[in-house]
């Protein structure tokens, strides 16, 4: 029997937080990103995006398209906010089964959820405008067996989008879209696999050309396997006590720009701190995961002398597992993780703060504190700034 995936993407989220935070807002062209010169829009709103503004642009371009547009600074606070109210309204309501994507769109195994509800449509139709109402954020969603099924069936609508895709119709849904919609085709791969004659996902799927083998190497399995329905189904939840934490997220882009891969291990950092803070766990061993532009994934490790829950400690090995075993060839992923947890109070010496911390312990407890006082933190280790090239 098929799985049920749903695949929930929050429509503009970025610009959704603020216009919640400021109802003024609403309705009026605005993208969240950079405002000076060399600023990037990270989210456009739909009202932005009818003037041609989108994602990627540098933001003095978006300026011109709209001179009145408004331009807000990331507030990655306000967003992990209403992030965690959206995933945790889905694990209330709809299943605990819920993995998470990014900060905005998640996979939930609704399975069991829908497996005696005589009408699954409705129930995703107020499942949506719930969302909406309740919490203030409009979502895509997509239905279907596989978890690529499901997050291309949530793309091709948007927003306030609800598709299905069912294996026996993907001939007629799926592959009639072109090439570069396809979920992992690069904007770099797409023309040169149009140059091969596949022009759709559905070329795509059914075939065999050994150019085309050879062109996407070891990912050519994988991409047939997802437009032909038989991708993984498997939603892997968070557990209750887990054996790590962990955090990851997806450029927006492949990158290879040392200081935007080093901003988002620190970010990645802070938040698994955060979290083994809250949870009162401390972990041994500190893995970083990098997921190149073809799918590969390359997971690294370190175990330290004492467990931590350090924030600066956890970024600075992730940092230097990074370059130590970084090809130079551009990211489409990058996450940390803490493992070999234990319970903070379960450590033998009950510690006070500086009692036998040696010198880089001490340092790195006065930068924290001292960063907690500034909305911008000013105190840097080495490792913060960006390596020479």
């Amino acid at each position: 029997m098929s799985k049920v995936i749903l695949h929930i993407d929050l429509n503009a989220f970025f610009a959704a937080c603020e216009v919640l935070r400021d109802p003024t807002l609403k309705g009026k062209p605005l993208i969240v990103g950079g405002a000076n010169r060399r600023g990037i829009v990270s989210t456009a709103s739909y009202e932005a995006r009818k003037y041609g503004i989108h994602s990627a642009m540098p933001t003095y371009k978006a300026l011109r398209l709209c001179p009145n547009l408004i331009i807000k600074e990331p507030d990655f606070k306000l967003y992990h906010h209403y992030s965690s109210l959206f995933f945790n309204y889905l694990k209330d309501h709809v299943s605990p089964l819920l993995e998470v994507a990014s900060i905005d769109e998640c996979y939930i195994d609704a399975t069991e959820r829908l497996k005696n509800n005589r009408n699954p449509i409705g129930f995703i139709k107020e499942l949506q405008q719930t969302l909406l109402q309740e919490i203030g954020l409009g979502c895509s969603i997509g239905v279907a067996p596989t978890k690529f099924l499901a997050k291309m069936a949530s793309n091709y609508k948007k927003p306030l989008g609800i598709t299905i895709y069912r294996r026996r119709e993907l001939a007629n849904t799926l592959w009639k879209l072109p090439i570069n919609e396809m979920y992992g085709i690069g904007k770099a791969t797409a023309p040169r696999l149009l140059a091969l004659d596949i022009k759709t996902i559905g070329d795509l799927a059914t075939t065999e050309d050994p150019e085309v083998k050879k062109l996407l190497g070891k990912s050519f399995f994988t991409f047939k396997e997802w437009a032909n329905g038989r991708g993984s189904d498997e939603v892997i939840a968070e557990e209750e006590d887990p054996k790590s934490i962990g955090h990851s997220s997806t450029f927006m882009f492949d990158t290879e720009n040392y200081e935007e891969i080093s901003a988002l291990f620190k970010e990645m950092s802070n938040s698994v701190s955060e979290r083994a803070k809250r949870e009162g766990k401390v972990g041994l061993t500190i893995q970083i995961v990098m997921r190149y532009y073809n799918f590969e994934n390359v997971n690294r490790s370190v175990t330290l002398n004492k467990p931590t829950n350090n924030a600066i400690t956890i970024f600075y090995e992730a940092m230097k597992l990074f370059d130590k075993n970084y090809k130079d060839e551009p990211l489409r992923l990058v996450g940390v993780t803490l493992q070999k947890l234990s319970d903070e109070g379960s450590l033998v010496e009950q510690l006070s703060l500086f009692d036998d911390f040696n010198e880089k312990s001490k340092t790195e407890v006065i930068i924290e504190l001292l960063n907690e006082e500034y909305d911008k933190p000013p105190f840097l280790r080495l490792s913060d700034l960006k390596r020479d090239d």
